[in-house]
């Protein structure tokens, strides 16, 4: 049964689930699209303030607020999504949790640790669900590459390259300046995505070592960067990134999952494990025919999976945590602890030091909160 037909199973039992969006630029619109091929759920209201958004409410046929309390109180929706930009995310976040209403939030989490940190545990307070959008996961083709390493499969996982290089042209910063400005640079902008599927695919990350180059563009903010990565089990991991580099080696290009994007047949990460290896996205199992030995034959063998809109099946799943069915695949607390690796890679980059994370960085998040307050605190009372 597809995420599709187990939904419109699902829908035949329950009343349909009455969504909202913030925020409904291009990832908006596609969320919307998902909601309207999903049965049981239905689009109720759009909260967007620009022209364009109250166009695309229109085009719709529904309600547009400029405000997402007022869209709150109006509305009383079932499950909210925010596509709003990062900066906004934690006090709509908040907004949502407050209400007792459940939020989807698009990646990252938000542009701050422990401000992210910080609405991760508001959550858990409220026992009201948070899912982080990190929409790979829903991937069949993810769901395949999970399966085949958690079953050793490829044998233990010792090595993983992950490989995110792509040319953004220069009208691509122009039509934003902000994109120029420091904290703006791939690091920030592009590998949270990359981080997540590393995370999900070989385990926590415990250490990072990164360096970065200045823009050869003459902005504010790095164009090229890399880590090396130390996991929980022993793996060690190298990715590298750049908005610089014309190549095909990007998620974007490779698994053909966004139509905008032209496709190449390449793959963007490679795991090695002690009996295999495994390339994705083309899904490719590489073993010795004979014994595991370089100088004896390898053959690659393409692994088998189903075909479906990750951005689909994550609406389904995020009815269903609406409806109590299921956890959250991607909750808040996950989504926090690959945006304080990026963090890392970040501190990393500008100051050359190896950067320890605990817990894949939650903790880290939640104690350097904490330590914020505490010294505010000591502050007010002097």
């Amino acid at each position: 049964m597809t995420p599709t037909e187990h939904s419109a199973s699902a829908a035949g039992a329950w009343p349909a689930l009455r969504l909202a969006i913030a925020g409904i630029g291009l990832v908006g619109q596609r969320h919307a699209d998902a909601i309207s091929q999903v049965p049981g759920l239905t689009l109720c209201a759009i909260v967007d303030p620009s022209d364009a958004g109250k166009e695309e409410a229109q085009a719709r046929n529904v309600a547009c607020y400029g405000d997402l309390q007022q869209m709150i109180e109006a509305e009383a929706p079932d499950g909210i999504i925010l596509s709003t930009p990062t900066k906004l995310h934690v006090a709509q976040g908040r907004q949502c949790l407050d209400a007792g209403i459940p939020v989807l939030i698009e990646k990252p989490l938000a542009d701050d640790l422990a401000a992210a940190a910080s609405l991760v545990e508001r959550s858990e307070q409220v026992d009201v669900a948070l899912l982080v959008g990190h929409h790979r996961r829903h991937n069949p083709l993810i769901r395949k590459a999970h399966e085949y390493i958690t079953q050793g499969r490829i044998g233990d996982v010792r090595a993983m390259q992950a490989t995110c290089w792509f040319y953004k042209p220069d009208a691509y910063f122009d039509v934003a300046p902000w994109r120029k400005q420091g904290g703006a640079g791939p690091i920030s902008v592009n590998l949270v995505h990359d981080i997540d599927l590393m995370r999900h695919l070989c385990g926590e990350i415990t250490s990072v070592q990164a360096q970065a180059a200045p823009s050869a563009r003459g902005h504010e903010n790095e164009d090229v960067a890399a880590a090396l990565l130390t996991f929980d089990n022993g793996a060690i991991g190298t990715i590298t990134v750049s908005d610089s580099i014309v190549a095909p080696w990007s998620w974007e290009m490779t698994a053909h999952e966004y139509p905008v994007y032209p496709t190449t047949s390449q793959s963007a990460y490679q795991i090695g494990g002690s009996h295999g290896a495994l390339s994705v996205p083309d899904l490719t199992l590489w073993t010795h025919e004979e014994v595991r030995d370089w100088w004896t034959p390898i053959s690659a063998t393409s692994v088998l999976r189903d075909t479906s809109d990750p951005l689909i099946n994550q609406m389904v799943h995020f009815a269903a945590v609406i409806r109590g069915d299921e956890t959250p695949l991607v909750s808040g607390r996950e989504g926090l602890r690959s945006l304080a690796v990026v963090d890392a890679i970040q501190r990393s980059a500008k100051s050359n030091e190896l950067i320890r994370l605990e817990e894949g960085g939650a903790n880290v998040a939640l104690a350097s909160m904490r330590e914020k307050k505490e010294t505010k605190m000591t502050n007010q009372a002097h």
